[in-house]
Formats: structure tokens, sequence, C-alpha cells
């Protein structure tokens, strides 16, 4: 039907979901291994400027979120959207989809960078940045002149994605990170500008993003879809079905860093800021294990909406199940070894200084966290085929059930009304995430049983 390896992409995802899921899920992974290793390193960078340069760009780090979190949510209602039409065999309407998804992108941006600029340090004071606001200010204020660069990239991601090729995204993205860690020294240090550096080098790495997947769609032309301004036809349905999934993919984001600030608020009530600590840092653990989950989770996205665009609704079934086989193998590897190597894991996070009084109880977190790993395992898979159906509401409500519902309302039960502590809410997280992953689970197996038999 094609000819080169994007348009094999576009094949594979139609007659062999199993080959595609394996084939964009591994440079998925290497990405957001990349992802997380750049902003380790990034904060290891900074942190040679002093504790408050590092509190600094650590206040305005929710907000960095918040512009990741809009680019990340675009790129998959990017990918949902073109994936969908490349299943109908629209070709055009695939193209139409990929340009309307960068101008969308752009003015968003747009909007979202100017609220955040007028309400920046107002934001950092009600945050409780303090001393610190003069480098939060430093480095927010060039992150947000720079802001289209970081949502753009990441949603230009979901463009590939939605033709089925993750890996020139997972190229770009680590030439990104490379130059980043170059550049970080030179500028923070060689050319003495501080935390100003810092988000000096994040911002050219972005506009590097962009000029190579730019280079291959616009001077090599070699990929599937063509995002040309004359392929621009202006379609209310096109920009709903980019936004009915990419706005509320984006809510999901946002709610994790309210998550992450009710439970930390939680947690210093039943304990102390020392376990406000653990969590920060033993979430960043978590993350990055379970990586490998959600990057099989983003690629599922463009398989099920290219088979629901074509009602080839058998191979949603069959690519939910393997993506869940898949993330459950993960996950169990993942558990194992955290739960093994805890303390070692511990002591690199926690070896100097003051933080040595909490690695055994961050040890303690990362063996019992690791409990609910497996069922993320079906929970990602079964609320990403939700956003690969263009239902980006009813995955937005499952993640915050997850998150913001079940986990919370076990951690208060179990922390403060059984009066267990810490561990109690521990356990909560453990709990609320094997409730509402199961439940998860067997709602989107119901609705795929139901695709399935309307389609008989």
């Amino acid at each position: 039907m094609f000819g080169n390896d994007s348009e094999n992409s576009v094949d594979i995802m139609l007659g062999n979901p199993k080959r595609a899921l394996l084939k964009m899920s591994i440079p998925l992974i290497i990405s957001l291994l990349i992802s997380s290793l750049y902003n380790l390193i990034d904060a290891a960078w900074v942190s040679g400027l002093g504790a408050d340069a590092l509190a600094g760009v650590g206040f305005f780090t929710p907000i960095f979120m918040i512009l990741v979190g809009f680019g990340n949510g675009l790129g998959a209602g990017a990918a949902f959207a073109i994936s969908k039409y490349v299943g109908e065999e629209n070709k055009s309407k695939a193209d139409n989809a990929s340009i309307h998804s960068i101008l969308i992108d752009i003015i968003l941006s747009l909007i979202i960078t100017i609220i955040l600029f007028i309400f920046l340090e107002v934001i950092l004071n009600a945050m409780g940045a303090g001393k610190t606001i003069g480098y939060a200010t430093d480095y927010g204020n060039i992150i947000l002149l720079g802001s289209i660069f970081l949502i753009l990239s990441n949603a230009l991601y979901g463009i590939y994605r939605g033709e089925g090729d993750t890996k020139r995204p997972m190229y770009a993205m680590i030439a990104s990170a490379i130059l980043n860690m170059i550049l970080d020294p030179i500028f923070i240090y060689g050319l003495n500008l501080g935390v100003k550096g810092a988000a000096i080098a994040t911002i050219i790495s972005a506009v590097f993003v962009i000029l190579m997947l730019i280079y291959w769609f616009y001077i090599k032309k070699d990929t599937y879809l063509k995002p040309n301004l004359s392929n621009f036809d202006f379609k209310r349905d096109i920009s709903r079905d980019i936004i009915k999934v990419g706005i509320p993919a984006s809510v999901q984001l946002l709610n994790n860093a309210f998550f992450a600030a009710v439970f930390s608020a939680l947690l210093a009530f039943v304990s102390s800021t020392d376990s406000v600590a653990v969590y920060s840092t033993g979430w960043r653990i978590v993350t990055i294990g379970t990586t490998p989950i959600l990057a099989v989770g983003t690629a599922l996205i463009s398989v099920i909406a290219a088979n629901y665009g074509a009602k080839n609704y058998k191979n949603i079934q069959i690519a939910h199940r393997y993506a869940m086989k898949v993330s459950i193998v993960f996950a169990f590897i993942v558990a194992i070894l955290t739960n093994v190597f805890a303390g070692d894991i511990a002591s690199l996070f926690a070896s100097s200084g003051s933080s040595v009084r909490i690695a055994s109880e961050l040890t303690s977190f990362l063996q019992w966290i690791v409990i609910y790993y497996p069922t993320m395992a079906v929970g990602v898979a079964s609320t990403y085929v939700f956003q690969g159906v263009g239902r980006g509401i009813t995955a937005m409500f499952q993640t915050i059930m997850r998150e913001t519902g079940f986990t919370i309302f076990f951690a208060v039960l179990l922390g403060v009304v059984f009066n267990f502590g810490v561990w109690g809410a521990w356990m909560g997280i453990v709990l609320g995430e094997i409730v509402s992953n199961n439940i998860t689970l067997i709602w989107a197996d119901l609705y795929i049983k139901k695709l399935i038999k309307t389609n008989d």
C-alpha cells in the first residue's frame, strides 16, 4: 500500500496491532527515560548555585509541568485525530489535521503564556517562594518567553505518533538532551548567567528539537503526513477531534500536580516534612520505573485510533489485551528490581548531609509502593483505550477518579481515620490504585465488547 518507513508504520498499525505496539513502544520508553534523565541533570547543575537557586527553580517546576502537560495533552489529541483519519484511509484529512494541530498549539500556547506571565509572581508568592522568588522569576520569565517552543515540540511528537513513527521523536529528544547537558554548564557557569543560563539552555534545546522535526517534514519531506499550509482547510470537526482528546489529556496531567500538592499536605499532617521529602524523591523514582507502562499506553492511543477509524474493533481488543500483557511483564520486572535494590536506590538520593535521615523511610516507601505496579499496567492501558476512541472526558474522569479520588480517600482513611500514619498514606496509594485500575480495566473491556457487538 505504501512505500517508505512511515507509511509502513501506518500499514502495521492497521494490519498487525501487536507488532505496531512493540515497534512504537521501545522508542517511546527511551524518549521518556531521556526526559527523566534530562530533568535530573538540569537539577544537578543548578544545585551547584546553592540551595536558594535550586529551590527557586523548584518553585517554578509546577508551572513548567503545566506547559509540558499542555504540549503532551495536545500531542495526544493530534495523535488520536490523525490516526483516526489514517484508519479511515483519508490521507488529505490526516494532512489537514496535522496542520490544524500545529496552528491550535501555537494559538493555545500564546494564550497560556500570556496568562502565566501576568500571574507569575502572584502564583509564586502563593506557593511560598519567599526569599527565592528572585531566582524563580529569573528562571521563569525566560522559560515563559520560550514556552511556545516547549509546547510545540511536545505537540509535534503527537503528529509523528499519529502516523506510527516514534523513532524520529526519540532521535530529536536524545539530541536535545545531549545539547542541554552541554549548554547547561556553559550558560550557568561559563557565561555566569546562573539560573537564567539554565533556562536559556532549556529553550535552545527545545528550539533544536523543533528544527529537527521541521527538517523531516519540510526539507527532507519523507514523512507520510504533509503538514503544509497549502493543505490547510479549516474544519470544525477536525479541531473538535483534536481538542476533545487534547484538552482533557492536558487536564489529566494538571491533576497530577494537584494530587501531589494535596498528598504532600496530608503527609505533613500525619507525619513530618521528612515524609514529604521521601514522597517527592520517591515519586521521581516511581516515575522513572513506570516509564515503560506509560510508553506502551502512549503507543496504544495511535494503534487504537487507527483501527477505530477503520472500524477494525477486533484489533482494538487485540491491541488492548496485548498492551496489558506487555505492560504487566514490565511492571513485574521493575517492581522486583526496585524492591530488591530499594536500599541502594535510596542511598543514591539520600547519602549526604541532612538527607541521610530519610534513607530508611525512602527504602521502605520504595519496597511497598511497587505492589500496585502490575495493576497500573492494566489501568493505564485501559484509560488510553478511551483516548484512542476519542472519549477524552472519560479518560480524564478515570485519571481523576484514580489519583484524586480513590488514592486520597484510602490515604485519609488509613493514615488519619485508622491512625496508621505515614504507612497508612503509602498504603492508601497502593489500595486506591488497585481498586481504580481494576474498575478501569472492566470499564474498557465492556466498552470494547460493545463496539465489536455493534459491528457484527
